[in-house]
């Protein structure tokens, strides 16, 4: 009988669009706009981890949606003036609430499961050979969320039956969201410039991830799941409600809720947002190491690697780098990173490593090798055209290039287009030097670059008048 009921209800009821508009909305937002989700080791299909927080990230607008439309469903029978009626039915009011609740619910999660199947689809066919089950809470608790949103606009409009209810309940939800949503600073962590962290945790939205190893800590999880259990009892609760009296205890599990949530949820950013221990383990082929998460990068990393290796020392000699190391440690945006003088540092989201391979890998490694930068250069972050240049002009001498050849496509604004035109310039004035020179110029660049020196790129540029 009861699927039946819940069969009639899915397809006479306006429930099903709820999910299909999760659905077509979320793929047209992923897959119709080449937003930043598509970029980076961080991007949407390139791990696990950061589809899972992509696909929460959508909750921005998905989840004062779906207290909308529930409060919308929530008022079909004080629309159709049937509550009296309903209420002289000897049927229990918790079961005859529980099938237009669980279909409602059903479906958003239902168009959110399928965004995030399409999701996993997408990586499962990538490169990655990490999988991780992590991810998994991420998602559920994304679930979750949008089930309690739609209960709870139903039972807010069961108990204010009005229609300036829904459009109410989703400004304010909206405006709660905008107040609570973690915005991403510029700091190494996500934080919560405008509120406590706590208070903030209190909304399911995630900030778009920039870092593939950092996830979510597991009080999070924790804390988010008794906050969104009160709610939706709360909502239930105050479906069933016949009276003003009900209706008040009805917002008792919301406030215990929150109050537990509140007790488990971690005050800062560093308790939010934890590097991935296994995801963040090294994987090691002699010199050359990479993280779990891109051990695909290692068997070509390691190949040109030794070959750049080689080269370094030659160049360089009892100075040069000893080993190869990806880059796992967060940093702010646009931060300072940690130059080591033995190591040849690779970060995969930089412009010259992301898409490198062959002979263009072992010149990003001999360039980073000599000349390494102090900032990165990804899309997120910019860098400094210079710092390309100068890479740009190392390399293409340490490889006996007959031209200056880029460790990186040229950029096509006005900044990038004078950076290259003055890097070729440099290219000239240094290839014209005796060799004794020009590796003497080499090795001060060296130098100054391990100091993060502003000038560094004088020596080359400049000659040698600038040391």
């Amino acid at each position: 009988m009861n699927t039946r009921v819940l069969r009639t209800e899915l397809r006479r009821s306006a429930a099903p669009w709820a999910g299909l508009l999760v659905l077509g909305g979320s793929l047209a937002i992923l897959f119709a706009i080449d937003g930043i989700w598509w970029r980076g080791t961080a991007g949407w299909t390139a791990q696990w981890t950061s589809m899972a927080m992509w696909t929460r990230w959508l909750l921005a607008f998905w989840w004062p949606l779906s207290v909308g439309v529930g409060a919308l469903y929530g008022l079909r029978d004080a629309r159709s003036g049937t509550a009296e009626l309903f209420g002289t039915v000897p049927k229990p009011a918790w079961r005859r609430a529980a099938l237009p609740a669980g279909a409602m619910a059903g479906v958003l999660m239902a168009g959110f499961g399928l965004v995030v199947v399409a999701g996993g689809v997408q990586v499962a066919l990538g490169d990655t050979q990490y999988r991780p089950l992590g991810w998994v809470p991420i998602s559920l608790v994304a679930v979750l969320a949008l089930a309690a949103a739609a209960v709870f606009g139903m039972g807010v409009a069961r108990a204010v039956p009005s229609v300036l209810t829904p459009p109410a309940l989703v400004v304010l939800s909206l405006m709660t969201v905008s107040m609570l949503l973690r915005f991403t600073t510029d700091g190494a962590l996500p934080d919560a410039p405008f509120a406590p962290n706590r208070i903030a945790l209190l909304s399911p939205v995630t900030v778009d991830p920039r870092e593939s190893l950092l996830t979510l800590s597991g009080s999070v999880h924790l804390g988010q799941t008794l906050w969104l259990l009160g709610l939706a009892a709360t909502g239930f609760a105050l479906l069933v409600a016949a009276n003003g009296r009900a209706r008040l205890l009805s917002l008792v599990p919301v406030l215990v809720g929150a109050a537990l949530a509140l007790g488990v949820l971690p005050g800062d950013a560093r308790g939010t947002y934890v590097v991935d221990a296994a995801a963040a383990r090294p994987v090691c082929d002699g010199p050359v190491c990479v993280t779990t998460a891109n051990r695909h990068r290692l068997p070509e990393l390691s190949a040109r690697g030794a070959e750049a290796l080689q080269i370094l020392h030659e160049v360089l000699g009892d100075r040069a780098p000893q080993a190869i190391r990806e880059d796992a440690e967060p940093r702010a945006l646009a931060g300072v990173r940690r130059i080591d003088a033995g190591t040849v540092l690779v970060d995969f989201d930089e412009r010259e490593f992301a898409h490198a391979s062959g002979r263009d890998l072992t010149r990003a490694l001999v360039a980073q090798g000599l000349v390494p930068t102090c900032y990165a250069r990804t899309d997120r972050e910019g860098g400094m055209i210079e710092d390309a240049a100068t890479q740009s002009v190392a390399a293409s001498w340490a490889l006996g290039e007959s031209a200056l050849v880029p460790v990186e496509t040229p950029g096509t604004s006005a900044y990038d287009r004078q950076g290259w035109e003055d890097a070729r310039a440099a290219w000239t004035a240094f290839a014209a030097t005796p060799p004794a020179e020009q590796r003497a110029r080499i090795a001060a660049l060296h130098d100054a670059a391990l100091t993060c020196s502003v000038d560094h790129r004088a020596t080359v540029l400049t000659g040698p008048e600038a040391r």
